[in-house]
């Protein structure tokens, strides 16, 4: 199957990012989402990277007209997906609001159409299983921000076909990514590892070992990470790391996944990282800087 329609569900800022690369990729890409203002949000979120492209010399006007013309927005879910070849959902990390969509999915989309999930640590098979048709239903992980990071972390349960994972791997190197492919547990590969570095993290600076800063540095300089652990977590959100620690935790049956209370007292405070302007650091139109109120345990 060549795949030449896709639609991705929701338009929030991993929504908008897989729908950018869909569009660059060269697909008709349908971006849906339920509110008008998040599809707008969406759209003009992807014009705003687009148009710092062109002034960077990345990219050129005549890309940028050709990238949006593949681009169709839409508050008609059935419209969306109806005539996809692959469709990716991005909305929240409820899994209610996940097998809701996959049982409309299953119901409303071509027999052969893909199937995947961007979910960070959500069972896969659960997912997969409320579509009605789990063999086409894969894991597709991607990072933000979408269009700059090249891996695509997909997750297979054990009635995903061969077919489907062999699908999902060439439309990633049409995107330009790199593919891993990983069992469904919790955590995956990369959200497991990476949770639990950045809770050291934040545990590290709670204790007072180091600035927020300084431990990043740390990690940068001294293991070559592009991002340190803290800035990282700003940049997913503080939010979103705990839900995924919180799901390890139970999981696992294993205490030890726990988010530290700091990073539960930042969420509460409704500091959720770059996206609220404040997190681990305090983030002025995108510039991080050293928050002077931290640790306030």
């Amino acid at each position: 199957m060549e795949i030449k329609n896709v639609a991705v569900i929701g338009a929030g800022t991993m929504g908008a990012g897989i729908a950018q690369v869909c569009a660059q990729a060269g697909w008709k890409t349908t971006l849906f989402d339920a509110y008008p203002e998040g599809l707008e949000k969406g759209m003009n979120s992807i014009d705003s990277f687009w148009e710092k492209g062109i002034s960077r010399g990345k990219t050129t006007q005549e890309q940028k007209e050709k990238w949006a013309s593949n681009i169709h927005p839409t508050m008609d879910l059935i419209t969306a997906v109806k005539d996809a070849d692959m469709v990716i959902e991005a909305v929240p990390e409820i899994l209610e609001i996940k097998t809701k969509i996959f049982h409309v999915l299953g119901e409303e989309t071509k027999e052969d159409c893909i199937l995947g999930t961007n979910t960070s640590s959500l069972s896969i098979t659960d997912i997969a299983a409320a579509s009605g048709r789990p063999e086409r239903v894969i894991g597709m992980h991607f990072f933000n921000p979408v269009p700059i990071m090249n891996l695509l972390e997909l997750v297979k349960h054990d009635l995903c076909s061969d077919t489907t994972i062999l699908l999902a791997k060439e439309a990633g190197k049409i995107m330009g990514k790199t593919t891993i492919l990983v069992k469904d547990v919790p955590g995956f590969a990369t959200s497991r590892l990476g949770v639990v570095l950045g809770n050291e993290a934040i545990r590290m600076l709670a204790d007072g070992v180091a600035s927020a800063s300084d431990i990043d540095t740390a990690m940068k300089l001294g293991y070559k990470h592009p991002m340190g652990p803290l800035e990282l977590s700003d940049l997913v959100g503080l939010d979103v790391r705990k839900d995924i620690l919180n799901n390890l935790a139970e999981s696992f049956s294993d205490e030890s996944y726990r988010p530290h209370p700091l990073l539960e007292k930042l969420v509460e405070k409704g500091d959720l990282g770059k996206k609220t302007n404040k997190g681990i650091y305090n983030w002025n139109n995108g510039v991080k800087s050293e928050r002077d109120d931290l640790p306030f345990l």
